[in-house]
């Protein structure tokens, strides 16, 4: 074969014979070694040293390499030098760069405010890679992850000590095992989610999108997906250690987060019925602040349960061991706020309480006291916007729909024209799009849909069509959506029955370590192009990537080749292939598959730059 560059060099006449071979023994060696085994253990390394030295990065035009310009100042030709990262100190296993608890405590307690996010300055952030806890094993597949979690993946007994009683977690041998208690139901979910069915409708599919604050281990998450809803957990990180790590290993959807100063990162209007069950929020303080926020991010017609105190009060001071005024005075507070946001109560027995949001504003005109309503134009722009003691006025999203129809019927928000600039032919062909994208990948990814990736991300989602595309009950996916993005969609995902956040790829994401199976990235880089640095964003990926996890970019050649010779540098294997219309198209798709290792004698290595 002629050097790379060669003037000689003729690649257009290649036979298609050669060719043909080419892409076969590319394709076979690949899906060899992208082959592991599902379930508890560490993946195939035969398969893995395959990859490794099998180099399957161009394809059928093997010349694009050098047809596309390099217009972000990025290096060309592979002479480039790939920077090696190292790994961090093993102390740095479970390290979460904008929940640190050290820079969290020099932030003030008031409201919550020292557990929100704190990311660290430029001059503080690691330039290394997270090693997974010795031992580390791919989780088991979903259900059986529901109940068992490897001990290895999150070895903190604290809660099985503290919440034995509750039946929130067991230690069993090599295994966590959860039999789904909580402080509020230690009997089990199943019973609980039962009771609030009997008022919420959970079974018709019309509520689907759920959102549980101060969450636990998220067993009641977890349950849910019996009646098929999908709920985000949130919790913050604090003395009840690795809740939301423990939720993402049972394979749960959930975020480090908390009710504190600043607004959640969710669309107004999102979530079908949002959750507390001795979520030890304050409701009635400040004015009903954090009910004002709930009733925010609440569909008209949305639910909010609140479970344990001071609901009931009368029944159930002594059991609480707290004072009757004192509880007395936390139950009016709450029913006032939720008389001035218009909530129907609709349920009240034991220590379970449920509103329902009113469907219209104009059903609450004639109540004596009106809230004061938002100034804002823009109820959508909340990333680090601080709470702001008012009420959002109530945005009319169309009549309620069952999921599964939900799924891929055509938004009211694109049909009332709330997303500037998509119609509804827009809708409707991404959609198709996505449908051709996501086979191409299951060609390539012959994994892809059998439920060895359960925890998936899509970091542009966009109109959450590559989500649509991939639904299935052996998996879920976190949209994001880009803060920088030019069109906020996060509300068109919530309605067709997905679950998303808003986030900007700068800063790391509200994860622990090692959370995801499978991140999509479609035009991620062409997006923050001009904005960051690639690196973060690469290694960000790897933080919140399991070992033996999966990436698939998408995105203009050039763009890929930068990424593919830094992720070179980060124990990743990759393999470039054309978009599935051609070579002709600028568009390619990087597959990559991080590699299995965990940590050692790494107290010497460097952290940073």
């Amino acid at each position: 074969m002629v050097t790379k560059g060669n003037p000689g060099d003729n690649r257009n006449n290649r036979s298609p014979v050669s060719i043909f071979i080419i892409v076969g023994l590319c394709g076979f060696f690949y899906v060899l070694g992208l082959w592991q085994r599902s379930g508890f253990g560490k993946g195939d390394s035969i398969a893995v040293e395959i990859t490794k030295h099998t180099d399957c990065s161009v394809l059928s035009d093997l010349n694009y390499e050098t047809h596309h310009d390099n217009d972000a100042g990025m290096p060309d030709g592979s002479n480039a030098k790939v920077r090696v990262f190292k790994p961090c100190d093993d102390r740095f296993i479970d390290y979460t760069p904008c929940h640190d608890q050290a820079r969290a405590m020099t932030f003030p307690r008031e409201n919550m405010a020292y557990r929100e996010r704190h990311c660290p300055p430029d001059e503080e952030k690691l330039y290394c890679l997270i090693p997974a806890p010795k031992g580390y094993a791919t989780p088991f597949p979903w259900p059986k992850s529901r109940d068992y979690v490897p001990y290895a993946n999150a070895p903190y007994k604290s809660l099985t000590v503290e919440k034995a009683v509750q039946n929130w977690i067991q230690y069993e041998g090599n295994v966590f095992r959860f039999p789904g208690g909580g402080t509020q139901f230690p009997k089990g979910a199943d019973a609980y989610i039962d009771e609030l069915a009997s008022v919420i409708p959970f079974d018709s599919g019309m509520v689907r999108t759920v959102l549980d604050t101060g969450c636990g281990v998220a067993s009641f998450g977890a349950y849910l997906f019996k009646k098929n809803v999908v709920t985000m957990s949130i919790a913050p990180r604090d003395s009840h250690e690795a809740q939301v790590q423990f939720a993402l290993e049972r394979g749960v959807p959930a975020i480090i987060g908390v009710l504190g100063t600043i607004m959640l990162p969710f669309p107004s209007g999102a979530f079908d019925m949002a959750h507390c069950s001795r979520c030890l929020i304050q409701w009635g303080s400040n004015d009903g602040k954090y009910m004002k926020e709930v009733d925010r991010v609440l569909r008209p017609g949305g639910y909010w349960v609140l479970a344990g105190p001071p609901i009931n009060w009368k029944n159930n001071f002594r059991a609480w061991q707290r004072p009757e005024d004192e509880l007395e005075q936390e139950q009016r507070q709450i029913e006032d706020i939720a008389k001035l946001l218009c909530w129907e109560k609709k349920y009240e027995k034991g220590e379970i309480a449920i509103w329902r949001k009113r469907l219209h504003n104009e059903d609450c005109s004639e109540q004596d006291t009106q809230p004061n309503l938002c100034e804002t134009t823009n109820s959508d722009d909340v990333w680090y916007k601080k709470m702001a003691d008012c009420v959002t006025a109530t945005k009319t999203t169309g009549s309620w729909k069952p999921f599964r129809e939900r799924l891929n019927a055509v938004p009211s928000r694109i049909t009332g024209g709330s997303v500037p600039g998509v119609s509804v032919v827009a809708f409707e062909e991404d959609n198709r799009l996505w449908k051709k994208h996501v086979n191409a990948y299951k060609r390539i990814n012959k994994i892809l849909s059998s439920g060895r990736y359960r925890n998936i991300m899509d970091m542009n989602a966009g109109l959450g069509s590559f989500a649509a595309a991939m639904d299935s009950p052996k998996l879920w996916v976190m949209n994001v959506v880009p803060t920088i993005a030019q069109k906020a969609t996060l509300g068109v995902i919530f309605e067709r029955g997905l679950i998303g956040i808003y986030h900007d790829w700068c800063e790391a994401f509200s994860t622990y370590p090692r959370t995801y199976d499978l991140i999509h990235a479609n035009g991620v880089f062409s997006l923050y192009k001009n904005v960051c640095n690639f690196e973060d964003i690469l290694l960000e990926m790897d933080r919140i990537l399991r070992p033996e996890g999966a990436v698939i970019f998408r995105d203009q050649a050039d763009v890929l080749m930068h990424v593919k010779r830094i992720v070179k540098g980060m124990k990743w294997n990759t393999k470039m292939v054309d978009h599935e219309d051609g070579p002709l198209v600028s568009e390619k798709v990087l597959f990559a598959v991080k590699q299995y290792w965990v940590a050692g004698n790494n107290t010497t290595s460097s952290n940073s730059e």
